[in-house]
């Protein structure tokens, strides 16, 4: 009789968990705890069967040579967490309409504005931060925007770029909202509209690769939340000033709720508006 890779019993030792985190860390940025070890030994496991390879050494140097980095793509996609819905920590969106943007158009006499979301994830973040806009900002009318999104996870960006959401994505939307901006699908999932889609541009980023982040330049608002958690102290530093690079003069940056950029970094000016805290690039 003869076995196969997938009746093998593939075992991941202590020194190749260490060679992968090591390998991830320096590709995404992100280092994964002891604690993760059963969440990320499960997941290669079931990458090393569905590749064929017979032991994870042979599908971690085969991984780690392969001339398109699909297999890498594949990783980092299972890899990270995509846990996101519409409106999620509003009083940002509030801030955003309310206080910031004005305050951008009006000291830097702007026109034109772009604001980056980044991680994308499945596309709650810049689908919400467009609806915001049409809907509570009347400078809409005479400020052209435009509306950036990004993620290391491609997998997440087509799902994003698809707009399918189910009930728990959009359970903080009224329904006036819903009936305006999506259609209900025959499976009882909700269809983000062809005019709310064409507002947001996708693509794939890493924010821990140099090339990447040089393509995004003079942005006026980056959401940026809760990634840097699951970042080090290096990582952090790094990816808070490839932000900075990115940001223009005069523009701001949201981080998650429990993340402080004042802890990371010395760059950027910390500012209170009413409904919430943001980091600014000061104006040289």
């Amino acid at each position: 009789m003869t076995l196969t890779n997938k009746d093998l019993d593939i075992k991941i030792t202590n020194a190749e968990f260490e060679r992968f985190r090591d390998f991830f860390y320096r590709k995404t940025g992100i280092r994964f705890e002891d604690s993760k070890r059963y969440f990320v030994d499960k997941r290669l496991v079931d990458r090393v069967k569905k590749t064929g390879a017979h032991s994870f050494r042979d599908y971690f140097t085969a991984m780690r040579f392969q001339a398109s980095g699909a297999e890498l793509q594949e990783l980092i996609n299972i890899m990270t967490v995509n846990e996101t819905y519409f409106f999620r920590e509003a009083h940002q969106f509030d801030c955003m309409v309310e206080e910031l943007l004005d305050e951008i158009v009006t000291t830097q006499q702007k026109k034109e504005l772009k604001i980056w979301s980044i991680p994308s994830s499945t596309g709650e973040e810049p689908y919400s931060i467009a609806i915001y806009l049409m809907e509570r900002w009347p400078s809409i009318e005479r400020v052209d925007i435009e509306l950036m999104s990004s993620d290391i996870d491609s997998s997440v960006l087509e799902k994003a770029k698809a707009g399918i959401f189910n009930e728990r994505s959009v359970q903080n939307l009224g329904p006036s909202l819903k009936k305006k901006y999506f259609t209900k699908t025959e499976h009882g999932l909700y269809q983000a509209t062809d005019d709310l889609r064409s507002c947001v541009h996708f693509s794939k980023v890493n924010l821990n690769e140099q090339k990447d982040m040089q393509k995004y330049r003079d942005i006026d608002l980056i959401f940026c939340r809760n990634v840097l958690i699951y970042f080090d102290d290096v990582s952090r530093r790094n990816a808070a000033e490839a932000l900075y690079d990115a940001l223009a003069p005069g523009g701001f940056i949201f981080l998650g709720h429990s993340e402080s950029m004042s802890r990371i970094s010395s760059l950027f000016k910390v500012r209170k508006f009413k409904e919430a805290l943001a980091y600014q690039k000061p104006i040289a």
